[in-house]
C-alpha cells in the first residue's frame, strides 16, 4: 500500500491497494447479478406496463424504482470490464463521470423509494383516516418527480469533476478512495453516503414497528389487510438491510480509522477491502426489488406465482418425457 496523487482532488494523496481477489471474484458476481436482476425487473416493468389495472400512488413509487434498476443494471457490464482488466477504465473521464453518476443515483433512489412505499403503507394502516391516503395518482406521479430532482440534485457533484485515479499503468475510475488529507467535498461525499442510509432505516424501522404493532392490537384484520402490509414493509426492511447495511458500516468504519491513523495507509487495507466487497451488496438492490414486488400488491403475487407454475409444470413435463423415452429404449 502506498499513497498515490489523486487526479480528481488537488494536493491530496490516496492509498492505492493492489486487491487481486476483489479483481477475479467481482466480475462473475457482478454478471449474476446482471443476468439475474434483467430478468426479474424485465418481469417488473412488463408486469406494470401490461397487467396493472388497478393504479395507485405505490405503484407509481414502485414503477420508478423499477426503471432506476432496470437502468443501472446495464452500469454493471462496464463495472464488470473495469475488474476484469485489473480496474482499469479505458473509456475516458466523461463516461467514467456518468457512469459513477448513475450508480449513486440508482443507490440514493433505492433508498428513497423504498423508504417511500413503507411510509405509504404505514399511513394506510396506522392512520387510515389520512389525507395522504386520499392523493390522486397525478399527485403521486408528481411526488415522484420531486424525489427525483433531489436525487440529481445530491449527487450531481459527481458530474462536476474528474474521478480518474492513475496508478502505475493503469486509469481507476472510482467516486471513493481512501485519503487520509480530505477536502470538503470528500467529506461531504461521506456525509450523504452514511446520511442516505442512516434517515431511512430509521424510518423503515419506525414503520415496521408501528406496522406490527397494529396488527397485534388488532383483534379482527379483514381481508388479512394488516398482515399483508406487514409481510410487504418486512420485504423492504430486509432489501434494504441486506443491500445497504454493509457498505456503510464498513464506510463507519473507514471515518473512524482516519481519525485514528490519518496518515498510515496500511491500516486502510483491510477496510478497504471489506468496502469493495461490501459495494456489491448494494447492486443487489437491483436484484432483490422484485421481491418488494411480490408482496406489493395481489397482482404482482398473481402473476409471479403464475409465472412459476408455468416454469414448473414445463419442467415435470419435460421430466415426465425423458422418462418415458427411457423407459421405451429399455424395453
Amino acid at each position: 500500500a502506498k499513497l498515490t496523487p489523486c487526479a480528481a482532488m488537488k494536493n491530496t494523496s490516496c492509498c492505492v491497494f493492489e486487491e487481486p481477489l476483489l479483481d477475479s471474484v467481482l466480475p462473475p458476481v457482478l454478471i449474476v447479478e446482471f443476468v439475474l436482476g434483467l430478468a426479474g425487473n424485465g418481469v417488473g416493468l412488463w408486469m406494470f406496463c401490461f397487467h396493472m389495472k388497478n393504479w395507485k400512488p405505490n405503484s407509481v413509487y414502485l414503477l420508478n424504482l423499477a426503471v432506476a434498476d432496470f437502468v443501472v443494471l446495464f452500469c454493471l457490464l462496464f463495472r464488470t470490464d473495469y475488474y476484469l482488466r485489473k480496474k482499469n477504465w479505458v473509456y475516458g473521464d466523461i463516461p467514467c463521470r456518468v457512469l459513477l453518476f448513475m450508480l449513486a443515483a440508482n443507490r440514493a433512489s433505492g433508498t428513497i423509494f423504498l423508504t417511500v412505499v413503507a411510509i405509504d403503507r404505514y399511513f394506510k394502516i396506522v392512520h387510515p383516516h389520512h389525507r395522504l391516503n386520499w392523493i390522486s395518482i397525478k399527485d403521486s406521479v408528481l411526488i415522484a418527480c420531486g424525489l427525483w430532482v433531489i436525487i440529481i440534485s445530491m449527487t450531481m457533484y459527481l458530474l462536476a469533476k474528474p474521478h480518474l485515479f492513475p496508478y502505475s499503468n493503469l486509469t481507476q475510475c472510482e467516486s471513493f478512495n481512501i485519503c487520509p488529507a480530505t477536502d470538503s467535498s470528500a467529506n461531504w461525499h461521506e456525509a450523504y453516503y452514511i446520511s442516505q442510509f442512516l434517515i431511512p432505516v430509521c424510518i423503515i424501522a419506525y414503520c415496521t414497528v408501528r406496522i406490527t404493532w397494529q396488527l397485534k392490537s388488532k383483534t379482527i384484520d379483514k381481508q388479512g389487510k394488516i398482515r399483508k402490509a406487514v409481510q410487504f414493509v418486512l420485504a423492504v426492511a430486509i432489501v434494504f438491510t441486506v443491500c445497504f447495511c454493509p457498505s456503510n458500516m464498513v464506510r463507519i468504519a473507514i471515518w473512524f480509522i482516519k481519525s485514528q491513523y490519518s496518515h498510515d495507509c496500511k491500516h486502510f487495507r483491510e477496510a478497504n477491502l471489506a468496502f469493495y466487497t461490501s459495494v456489491c451488496f448494494t447492486y443487489f438492490n437491483s436484484l432483490l426489488n422484485p421481491i418488494v414486488y411480490y408482496f406489493s400488491s395481489p397482482t404482482f403475487n398473481g402473476m409471479f406465482k403464475n409465472i412459476f407454475h408455468r416454469l414448473n409444470c414445463k419442467s415435470e413435463g419435460k421430466n415426465a418425457e425423458d422418462n418415458t423415452e427411457s423407459v421405451m429404449a429399455t424395453t
